[in-house]
């Protein structure tokens, strides 16, 4: 029987962003699908263990984030009676920090640290420190200096930074999960490279990122963590409903049956998914940012009160988005090297077309800026220079970052930088929600069919003393 702890030497993992390029909305609804791309923007999670003198036991672990100020959360956890799993407190890092949560952490932490003890009951649980790190596109850069790496220190609290819509949330969950398992756990228990393994993350991580939440979302964007780019059916909701808080009594056997032994009806196809080499999908930032939650609770209203209306555009976008992936597939599995673009790539870009158009009958009918009038000026700017097939606003819309599909060519992403680089939102398309688009600029992002990996630890070295 196992029993001993890994080696516990220093570990990585890394998991990719998300764009949500078809089926937003829908995927909420299992009767629909969402067509979600992986990011090569990942966020990186660092795990080491906390040396103390002989004899010394420390019940701790640290977790900073060292590319904003005073992002340091310290947990003790101590086992609960009654079964009730890991119970994880927050503690002061120092007087002169502000003592503030980060619910996303501390739950994932709870959650994880469980599953552990329940896999292996008499499993100490090591002191550890544990750093984050976030590729710079995750981030708006409000800065005058460039980014000089992969990792830009942003010189200002985590939670005033500007997010550009990558799913750092659910990319942090399953990177720290799959942090601690592989830590904590032996390898003959949990290997990355074991499909049985990257279940119980996907199922732990979606548990974990929907009780963060405060609620039970579609689980996409955790879905494309793990295993990368994908044909995504949502889970039914329900099969998160009644398995206690942590600490209650029987979390974690509940939480463990749940996790091993429930039967998920998600619905996960990465083979649906292709994309020619003579093309590339590329993220542009426009500094604002949207409030997806009440975006989403105001759509959904709309298809309660109007679901005629609501059936008829979503069935419709269903067929659209179908089409697209097709199309795409079938690009990627022909010779697209020869020919002539304008005439290959003719139903690729008219299935775009399709889609927004019918994201603005949705965003008419539900009064939600799904596709608002400065992402349309600026999507039909990208579309109408060569080589650029078109694009949306992905996911929930709004004010997020744009997905733009493009020729994978130098010549014509250079061309799309120089259009953004000059970009304004002057002649009016901001007069009538009030809302003014930033900077607009090109995030260094591109597809990843890769999800949840393991990482050398020693890229993070020059981050570990901050």
């Amino acid at each position: 029987m196992t029993t001993a702890t890994s080696s516990l030497e220093p570990r990585a993992v890394s998991a990719p962003g998300k764009v949500l390029l078809a089926g937003g909305y829908l995927v909420l609804d299992r009767g629909y699908t969402g067509l979600v791309f992986g990011l090569d923007a990942r966020i990186h999670v660092y795990i080491e263990p906390i040396r103390t003198n002989s004899g010394v036991i420390l019940s701790e672990i640290i977790v900073k984030s060292p590319q904003f100020q005073e992002a340091v959360w310290e947990y003790g956890y101590r086992l609960k009676e009654n079964d009730g799993g890991i119970a994880v407190t927050q503690l002061r890092a120092s007087h002169d920090l502000p003592l503030t949560r980060n619910p996303f952490i501390e739950t994932a932490l709870a959650y994880a640290l469980t599953y552990i003890t329940a896999t292996l009951p008499h499993l100490p649980i090591h002191a550890s420190s544990i750093s984050i790190l976030a590729d710079k596109s995750y981030y708006s850069n409000t800065s005058a200096l460039p980014p000089t790496s992969r990792f830009h220190n942003f010189k200002e609290p985590l939670f005033d930074a500007h997010k550009t819509g990558l799913g750092s949330s659910a990319a942090l969950v399953t990177s720290f999960t799959a942090a601690l398992l592989t830590h904590y756990l032996p390898k003959e228990l949990f290997d990355l490279g074991d499909e049985k393994s990257l279940t119980v993350l996907y199922n732990l991580a979606q548990a974990s990122h929907c009780a963060a939440q405060g609620k039970v979302g579609s689980g996409f964007d955790v879905a494309s963590a793990v295993y990368g780019s994908c044909l995504y059916r949502r889970f039914s909701p329900s099969l998160l409903e009644g398995y206690g808080e942590p600490g209650s009594p029987n979390f974690s056997t509940r939480l463990k049956h749940l996790i091993d032994e429930q039967a998920w009806d998600t619905e996960i196809h990465k083979s649906a998914i292709k994309v020619p080499s003579s093309l590339r999908l590329v993220m542009c930032d426009v500094d604002c940012g949207s409030k997806t939650p009440g975006m989403v609770k105001q759509v959904l209203q709309w298809r309660t009160s109007d679901p005629e209306k609501a059936t008829q555009i979503w069935n419709a976008l269903q067929t659209a988005n179908e089409a697209f992936a097709a199309e795409l597939t079938c690009l990627a599995t022909s010779d697209t090297q020869n020919g002539d673009a304008g005439e290959k790539y003719t139903v690729l870009k008219r299935k775009i077309l399709e889609i927004r158009s019918l994201i603005r009958q949705m965003s008419l009918a539900s009064r939600v800026a799904i596709e608002p009038p400065q992402q349309t000026a600026l999507l039909d700017a990208c579309s109408a220079l060569p080589g650029v097939i078109g694009g949306v606003v992905p996911g929930a819309g709004g004010y997020d970052a744009v997905a733009v599909l493009v020729e994978n060519k130098e010549e014509v992403v250079e061309e799309l930088k120089k259009l953004l680089s000059g970009w304004k939102v002057d002649r009016g398309e901001d007069a009538a929600d009030g809302v003014k688009i930033g900077k607009v600029e090109m995030l260094d992002v591109r597809e990843e069919m890769v999800g949840v990996r393991l990482e050398d630890p020693g890229i993070y070295k020059e981050w570990m003393d901050y």
